[in-house]
């Protein structure tokens, strides 16, 4: 394909884009297709001469889109936002037309050094202390996820404390977390070796609002040592998934400091709200942290993926991940002028991410960064006030960013199964509709629904439509509950 090949091409799929946003809240937000939908729709192999671009495109219109969940729908409150905008997807561009694969700095100095700065900049918004930046000894890095971040960080926690006690200690390498922290902590146990047993999930409690306890963890670490094991890591959570839950960093960070144990931050989605000063301290304590992470890709308006971590120090990413095989040599990687991203990652190839951020941070600017995030906070506290005001509504816990957590309150007669499975019925009614799309947790063994405000399009319309929703769904289901408890028995 050559350049004008290329600028007929990519117009014509500008324009799909385009128009796919601007028709975005005509499509059911939660795709409405049945597994294994596609399988008959598409031909049992590849064409042997090429299609055209409009044919393709005709195609993903009538069969593609159909099997969507539009995560950019002005109409999803699920899980947490996977922000798209106009910055990033030209980063995004920018970076797929460059095409280079920046695995060390010679491949391309430019993506190297760009990710260095960029990565100090958002530090610099956050206010992470400045061992965290890239002129000391630590640094940031872009991963893919918070799954990936917090592996390398085990890696190198693992590894660090290895080369002191011998690799016949990796059996007594205990991990820590709350019974809130993602499960990609235990799948990245699995793949450090870690024991099975040595992976300590936490106890939460709700008089807590599901933190961490200090002194739950403390105790945790006073069995493990009196047994002979190790305390290895302990993950520490800014804005849970299932709540957005925080742990008390200060607390935690002078047990760990004490005891020598790795504090890694997982800041996935909150870390973002960290750029307002009201809640920056939300952070507090993060001096203390080994490795904090946030992900731009969630609520910053950076297009998916680009996971933000900061180490105090590379030299432990490094002396885990690295390798020198002959044909990576060169001159400045041999004489340690530059940063080799290589050694920071478990694959070898990387994109050249940081351009979408640094877009972002340009063509947005700090100020207003700070007023959308503030505006998805607004949003949820309108959200929240329209379920307390409802008695037939309950919040369940508390809300900090722009999560809300809440339920269906079943009639006083019905016991705790009864109440989760109204809200089975509530959540799963709700995205039938395809007008909204929610999704739910488990918190103190109740079945809770997540109504997450963080979509780019999001606007304070959509908000009331979507609590008429539940209100007409919560209606229906609450008179049919009474009806089968009046109806008398044959």
């Amino acid at each position: 394909m050559d350049a004008e090949q290329l600028r007929e091409n990519a117009h014509k799929m500008v324009d799909f884009i385009a128009d796919y946003y601007k028709n975005i809240e005509t499509f059911p937000v939660l795709s409405q297709v049945e597994p294994g939908y596609l399988r008959d729709l598409l031909p049992h192999s590849a064409p042997d001469q090429p299609e055209s671009l409009q044919n393709i495109l005709d195609d993903i219109q009538a069969k593609i889109l159909p099997g969507v969940t539009h995560w950019q729908s002005p109409n999803y409150f699920a899980y947490f936002p996977s922000n798209s905008s106009v910055a990033g997807f030209l980063g995004e561009m920018l970076s797929a037309g460059i095409n280079m694969v920046g695995f060390s700095w010679i491949t391309s100095p430019a993506a190297t050094e760009l990710e260095m700065i960029v990565l100090d900049w958002l530090a610099k918004l956050l206010k992470l202390p400045d061992h965290f930046l890239s002129t000391g000894q630590g640094g940031g890095v872009i991963q893919g996820t918070a799954s990936e971040a917090v592996l390398v960080v085990l890696l190198a926690a693992r590894d660090k404390v290895l080369r002191i006690t011998g690799k016949d200690a990796l059996g007594k390498l205990v991990v820590y977390c709350s019974d809130q922290t993602h499960s990609a902590l235990q799948k990245a146990c699995q793949i450090a070796g870690i024991h099975p047993g040595n992976c300590r999930v936490l106890k939460t409690e709700s008089c807590n609002d599901y933190s961490l306890s200090p002194e739950t963890f403390e105790q945790a670490i006073s069995t493990d040592v009196a047994s002979g094991l190790i305390p290895l890591l302990l993950c520490a959570t800014v804005g849970t998934t299932s709540s957005t839950a925080v742990d008390p960093l200060l607390e935690l960070g002078k047990i760990t400091k004490m005891k020598g144990i790795w504090l890694h931050v997982d800041a996935a989605y909150a870390g973002s709200a960290c750029v307002c000063p009201e809640f920056r301290h939300y952070i507090d304590g993060v001096e203390e942290a080994d490795s904090f992470n946030m992900n731009a890709h969630k609520w910053f308006l950076t297009n998916f993926d680009c996971s933000a971590l900061w180490v105090k120090d590379r030299s432990a990413l490094i002396h885990s991940l690295s390798t020198n095989p002959e044909f990576l040599k060169n001159k400045a990687s041999q004489e340690n002028l530059v940063v080799d991203y290589k050694d920071w990652q478990i694959p070898l190839g990387r994109r050249f991410r940081s351009l979408k951020l640094w877009m972002v941070l340009r063509l947005y600017g700090l100020e207003n960064l700070q007023s959308y995030i503030r505006n998805h906070i607004q949003l949820a506290a309108t959200f929240e006030s329209f379920v307390t005001e409802d008695p037939r509504f309950e919040v369940v816990a508390p809300r900090k960013f722009a999560l809300v957590c809440f339920r269906l309150l079943p009639p006083s007669h019905k016991d705790e199964d009864c109440s989760n499975q109204l809200n089975r019925d509530l959540l799963d009614a709700v995205n039938a509709t395809g007008k909204a799309f929610v999704s739910h947790t488990a918190l103190s063994g109740r079945y809770v629904v997540r109504f997450a405000i963080g979509a780019p399009l999001t606007e304070e319309s959509h908000i009331i439509e979507a609590w008429k929703i539940f209100q007409e769904v919560a209606t229906v289901l609450l008179k049919s509950l009474k009806m089968n408890h009046t109806r008398p028995l044959n």
